[in-house]
């Protein structure tokens, strides 16, 4: 019993310092904050309301491709980067 309870603790004290926070600077925009995202799961809000959720597969000044996208496993989207009023970055699990 007290080899599980120190366990758990290891386990929960690995959780979070593994978590990170989302960081921005005064120079950032959307578009370099999901370039800094690239290859990981992120959830875009467009200004329609409407949320994507995927992969962050490549962007560029203009356009943002996400694929896998949830509920639609074999599609991919692009985005514009001006229709996307906010970047979901899960941080912790």
């Amino acid at each position: 019993m007290r080899l599980l309870v120190i366990a758990l603790a290891c386990l929960a004290i690995g959780m979070q310092a593994s978590a990170q926070g989302v960081t921005v600077s005064a120079a950032d925009t959307t578009q370099s904050v999901i370039a800094a995202q690239k290859g990981k799961r992120i959830t875009v809000r467009l200004r329609s309301g409407q949320e994507l959720s995927g992969t962050v597969r490549e962007s560029s000044d203009r356009l943002v491709v996400l694929e896998g996208i949830t509920g639609r496993e074999f599609f991919d989207a692009v985005v514009p980067v001006d229709a996307i009023e906010a970047v979901l970055i899960r941080t912790k699990q």
